[in-house]
């Protein structure tokens, strides 16, 4: 429900052209759009989330087909432990329903959602595609959905933000700094060189590019744990098929799955702190 944001939003046009401090307009939310005090006007979708974009999506946006394939891999399990291990490190951590938890490029909000079970906090899911709000928007009762370019200045408020989530998508990590309260961190899951090799290797699949976590190791955060994840999977042809049509492969004419794949889930779940 987007009016749980109330408070954290912030307006993306004024954040634009201003920059943080003054011109950082609070959004107000109201039952049909999300105004600021300089005029601005963002209007709700009837599907529940609000799109702050300020235009059309870009081409590479999820469409409602990956989204879709995405929604099954998940719902088949295939990442559980990847996001139970999310949920841990945030109950850990002493997340509680005070403190926000932001996704950035959320998708479906899967793994945003476990975090939200295991700690009462509320969510907010961010991505860049319609397809993908309009599920996250559905996806718990305590989760509101936006989209927004994650590389230009977030839509939030200062210090808003308990814990960023950032699950195999990009990140901007001047504005994680930014909307981050003090104390505040940033889980960050990044392939390793074995994430499903197997079905790379097959079908020729885009392959996992060096430097994947070379920013994390510089920059405005420091590195306070990493925790390899790493187990055996057994794909049917459909979910082996899913795994292609939910990523970028689906945009470079993806080859056909006619069977199914013996794979390994091989991630590494980094926490981050940020420097002092």
């Amino acid at each position: 429900m987007i009016t749980l944001a109330q408070g954290r939003l912030a307006c993306p046009v004024c954040l634009t052209r201003g920059g943080n401090g003054p011109a950082a307009q609070p959004l107000q939310i109201g039952t049909q759009a999300a105004t600021c005090g300089h005029g601005h006007s963002f209007d709700i979708a009837r599907q529940g989330y609000l799109n702050l974009l300020g235009g059309a999506q870009p081409r590479h946006a999820d469409t409602a087909a990956m989204v879709s394939a995405r929604r099954r891999v998940h719902a088949a399990g295939v990442f559980g432990p990847v996001a139970a291990a999310l949920g841990d490190l945030a109950q850990a951590s002493g997340l509680g329903p005070d403190q926000w938890v932001l996704e950035a490029g959320a998708g479906d909000a899967y793994y945003l959602s476990q975090v939200v079970d295991r700690t009462g906090a509320p969510g907010l899911a961010l991505d860049i595609s319609t397809a993908a709000a309009r599920v996250a928007a559905k996806a718990a009762p305590r989760i509101a959905s936006i989209v927004a370019d994650v590389w230009r200045p977030l839509p939030l408020l200062d210090h808003t933000i308990g814990l960023v989530l950032c699950v195999f998508a990009p990140r901007n990590l001047a504005e994680f700094v930014r909307v981050l309260q003090p104390g505040g961190r940033l889980a960050v899951v990044t392939p390793n060189p074995g994430h499903l090799a197997g079905l790379r290797q097959r079908y020729g699949l885009i392959g996992i590019g060096e430097g994947k976590t070379a920013d994390l190791q510089q920059g405005p955060f420091r590195l306070a744990s990493a925790e390899p994840i790493g187990y055996s999977v057994e794909l049917t042809a459909a979910l082996a098929s899913d795994l292609v049509a939910m990523g970028p492969n689906a945009f470079h004419d993806p080859p056909a799955v006619a069977d199914g794949i013996g794979d390994q889930i091989d991630v590494t779940l980094h926490l981050l702190e940020p420097r002092q």
